[in-house]
């Protein structure tokens, strides 16, 4: 960030106690903080927890995990539910949080979630090319080889120890309340 996003002024390096090197608005007198996208990914699990649905878009030959962008006004869990109904039809059971990581790329911070459908019937989207459940014990074999996608479900997998049933802990489930 070169510039004041309020005044256009450019910006000089400044100190800012424990956050060291800020970038600092002479005409605003304010510290601008660097601003970055954040988003959210989903590996879906069917009722049962034993296949997790992968998609395929924008005519890219891999699949990865439902993702999305999230909007102003608008939270995490929001944008969870929001963009598996958008791209699958699917609605949320439960999800639980898995972790996060920073896309470079992107310059997106992405929070990831295991969520549990309430059914395997999805309808896609123009946003979708393809979509298919696929049993756990293929999923780290078929999902895009290096990528975040793969990261996020490997992470999970060994996180929660398989076997299936042992996955969503009652404890650590959230619910998604129909209101």
């Amino acid at each position: 960030m070169k510039y004041c996003v309020e005044c256009g002024a450019r910006l000089q390096m400044r100190t800012c106690g424990i956050d060291g090197m800020v970038p600092y608005c002479p005409r605003c007198k304010t510290f601008r903080f660097p601003m970055f996208n954040s988003a959210i990914s989903a590996i879906i699990f069917n009722p049962t927890k034993d296949k997790i649905l992968l998609i395929k878009q924008y005519g890219m030959s891999d699949y990865i995990l439902v993702a999305g962008y999230i909007n102003q006004m608008e939270n995490a869990k929001e944008t969870l539910v929001r963009e598996i109904r958008e791209e699958t039809g699917l609605s949320v059971k439960g999800y639980v949080y898995n972790d996060n990581a920073y896309f470079a790329r992107t310059n997106t911070l992405i929070h990831n979630y295991a969520v549990v459908a309430e059914s395997e019937n999805f309808h896609l989207t123009s946003e979708v090319d393809r979509a298919e459940w696929i049993p756990i014990d293929e999923v780290l074999h078929v999902i895009k080889p290096h990528s975040l996608a793969k990261a996020f479900v490997a992470q999970w997998l060994e996180k929660m120890k398989f076997p299936p049933e042992n996955i969503f802990a009652a404890e650590n489930v959230n619910e998604i309340r129909r209101d």
